[in-house]
């Protein structure tokens, strides 16, 4: 068979494809943007179904979040007691380390793993305050905040070369429990950054904090650790400055910035502003080393007697809270027994 008639196909289709206009380069890039076409649909589709995916993946993990602190909540918000060696109904908290401590007569009312040394996060910024304090600075100075006190501060509502007072510095510190505030501070404290830990280390000594040691002033370093020994006399002393205890009493505060920018912020510490708790002091702390902390002082009903109260390594934020008043509600309906001998112990 002669293959002859392929030789006249081949002329013919070049000039049809000619005499409509195409070429046929134009038809060998036609067929690629058709695969190319066809390519990017699959992408897209492909990216589509990834993102509808992750998405959903997202939603499951925000659910199961929500679902397990809300069953958290439950739990915490029902106190646990246990009997102890002498008989007596207690606390049985789930945080890792608790006390009830009486600053007017340096007893432990009760306690759990109190003098346990761990990771106390942002209460950190208890002795960071105390520490920047004692020198009796000028609240009004005015700062700059540099690049170095925002750079990965990870909770921060400053900016670098914002301009604000140390006054301002102060209230975003124990009330926003801001980063970038603690670096600021040590930075322009007469002792400078890397002086103004050494010095927190000395005071800790100084006031007999046996379990207590800074590694910054911020509290992100896991390094930070105390006792919840420790931390309720700390809390006890920072409460006797008006300067600091003020300020922790405040639910929420405002900064004007030199260039005008308004920061609003709200206490971390969710026990302020409640009928049923009269807070003097108080600081919460949370890394993933140290859990959710919470330091407070309160005062008992019908102006009574204060107690410090101080919860580590608790589960949830709304944990530390929760078995905060589920103590101070304990100790408050034994304090006909707890405190009948301190009218005596002051006569003394």
């Amino acid at each position: 068979m002669s293959r002859k008639p392929f030789f006249w196909i081949a002329p013919l289709a070049l000039s049809a494809l000619v005499g409509i206009g195409v070429t046929p380069s134009d038809a060998g890039q036609a067929r690629t943007q058709k695969r190319a076409a066809k390519a990017t649909a699959g992408t897209a589709k492909k990216s589509a179904y990834s993102a509808a995916r992750a998405q959903s993946r997202r939603t499951k993990l925000a659910r199961a979040r929500a679902t397990a602190m809300a069953r958290e909540m439950v739990e915490t918000a029902l106190p646990r007691y246990k009997v102890d060696a002498s008989g007596d109904l207690v606390p049985d908290v789930r945080a890792a380390a608790a006390i009830i401590y009486d600053p007017e007569t340096n007893q432990v009312l009760w306690e759990e793993n109190s003098q346990s040394q761990r990771s106390i996060a942002s209460i950190t910024k208890v002795m960071t305050a105390t520490v920047f304090l004692e020198n009796n600075p000028d609240l009004g100075q005015p700062v700059t905040v540099a690049r170095s006190d925002t750079f990965q501060a990870s909770t921060t509502h400053l900016r670098a070369n914002d301009k604000v007072t140390v006054d301002d510095l102060l209230h975003l510190l124990l009330i926003a429990s801001d980063n970038a505030a603690a670096r600021a501070l040590a930075r322009i404290s007469v002792h400078g950054s890397d002086g103004f830990v050494q010095r927190m280390n000395e005071k800790a000594q100084e006031l007999g904090l046996q379990s207590t040691s800074y590694a910054d002033p911020s509290g992100l370093l896991t390094e930070n650790m105390s006792s919840a020994y420790d931390m309720a006399r700390l809390i006890t002393l920072a409460s006797q400055d008006d300067r600091m205890s003020s300020i922790m009493r405040l639910s929420e505060y405002t900064v004007t910035t030199g260039n005008r920018r308004v920061i609003a912020f709200h206490s971390t510490n969710h026990l302020l502003g409640r009928n049923d708790v009269e807070v003097r002091a108080g600081k919460t702390g949370f890394i993933s080393k140290a859990g959710y902390c919470l330091a407070t002082l309160l005062r008992m009903p019908d102006n009574g007697p204060q107690v410090a109260v101080v919860v580590l390594g608790a589960r949830s934020n709304a944990g530390r809270f929760m078995e905060s008043r589920n103590l101070f509600n304990w100790v408050t309906s034994k304090a006909s027994t707890l405190f009948a001998a301190r009218p005596q112990q002051q006569q003394q």
